[in-house]
């Protein structure tokens, strides 16, 4: 049965982490805001127009009858179903954990150009989304790839990635925040190769997998650009601490 993708077109945004799974799975999906009338379709949903299960937001996804929200309950579904995670309970549920801590950080990286408010254009929050992101450059960005880099390195399977011996879904999501960093702050991250090496390493193993490599060349994998998650503001970005 075809999977039914609902997130907002015309961005990557947390959809994309689902995205990159179900492309590396070769799952057979839809982009379903991206079809004829898909964002009507989808705001039915949210509104309970289905029934009680409505999704608070996208991203969500339809598998028959099943509505999932929220990326790392998506990823935790999908997980077994598209064989990214390993078997067994402990190593499940720590993918798990280890994918909430990435939405941790991924509402981190919104509030650096929306600190105040979602309502409020970036351009009304200037000063205040200059001091978050300068903050959030010299102490988040580091405990969190720091904290990644470790798990990495303690890995029982001594594999290079997160999660057991295998790639996982957490690997697909570290390399999205890997390359929306590249693309936010190009220039505070010109030494994030040599300080996150194993992260940088993953980077680049999950760029060249076959399906991800296709996907990334194709149409379905839209650019990074000022109206998603990552965003590149000159203002925001400064030089490697």
């Amino acid at each position: 049965m075809t999977y039914e993708l609902y997130y907002w077109d015309g961005i990557q945004g947390r959809g994309e982490f689902v995205r990159l799974a179900l492309e590396e799975a070769g799952a057979d999906y839809v982009d379903v805001a991206r079809g004829d009338r898909g964002t009507p379709k989808m705001m039915d949903y949210i509104h309970g127009k289905h029934g009680y299960d409505m999704p608070f937001a996208p991203p969500f996804l339809k598998d028959g009858d099943m509505i999932v929200s929220h990326v790392a309950n998506i990823l935790h579904y999908l997980g077994p179903k598209l064989d990214l995670v390993p078997k067994d309970e402990k190593s499940r549920i720590f993918a798990h954990a280890l994918q909430l801590t990435i939405t941790d950080f991924v509402a981190e990286v919104h509030d650096t150009h929306h600190p105040i408010s979602t309502a409020d254009y970036y351009e009304d929050q200037k000063r205040e989304a200059k001091a978050r992101s300068k903050a959030f450059l010299k102490h988040r960005v580091p405990k969190f790839m720091g904290y990644f880099e470790r798990i990495i390195a303690a890995n029982p399977a001594k594999s290079g990635h997160t999660v057991g011996d295998a790639l996982s879904y957490v690997d697909l999501s570290l390399f999205q925040i890997a390359e929306g960093l590249a693309y936010a702050f190009p220039r505070a991250m010109k030494n994030f190769d040599k300080d996150y090496p194993l992260v940088a390493e993953l980077r680049d193993v999950v760029a060249k997998r076959p399906n991800i490599e296709a996907y990334l060349k194709s149409k379905r994998r839209l650019a990074f650009n000022e109206s998603g998650i990552f965003r590149h503001y000159p203002d925001l970005d400064e030089d490697p601490a």
